[in-house]
């Protein structure tokens, strides 16, 4: 099937992102705007271009169960729970943060991204640790 190759992109794009993620934090605290902003821009892009691609895949496939009933089963959930959660609750947050950075409303940018970096992280490495336990375990 054709889209059996979108799970190991979509993990791709899940390191791309958190890759960015950690060059823009430090760039932000070295105090390099600039740089910041493009790490950030291209975390946007590689979580964009996930969300589509993930959506794609799973609409062509459908859902794909877990397929092992061992000890890593509870491990798997506790992983895929919050990341799917957390996935669709930071999603808007992420929208506002960029709209304040663009109209230099770094105030309420700063209180937004404090916590949302951490959300943000774990969800792009929680969703790397998903798609190894559900196709390479």
């Amino acid at each position: 099937m054709i889209y059996t190759f979108l799970p190991m992109i979509n993990s791709i794009l899940n390191a791309t992102a958190a890759v960015f993620l950690i060059v823009g934090f430090v760039q932000i605290r070295r105090g390099l705007y600039e740089k910041h902003k493009r790490a950030m821009l291209g975390a946007l892009v590689s979580s964009g271009l996930f969300l589509t691609s993930y959506l794609i895949y799973h609409y062509e496939v459908g859902s794909v169960p877990y397929p092992h009933h061992d000890w890593t089963r509870p491990i798997y959930f506790a992983i895929l729970i919050p990341h799917v959660i957390l996935a669709a609750v930071m999603t808007p947050f992420i929208i506002a943060a960029v709209i304040y950075a663009f109209r230099n409303r770094f105030d309420k940018h700063k209180r937004i991204t404090r916590w949302l970096w951490w959300v943000w992280m774990f969800v792009s490495v929680s969703g790397i640790v998903v798609y190894l336990m559900l196709y390479h375990l």
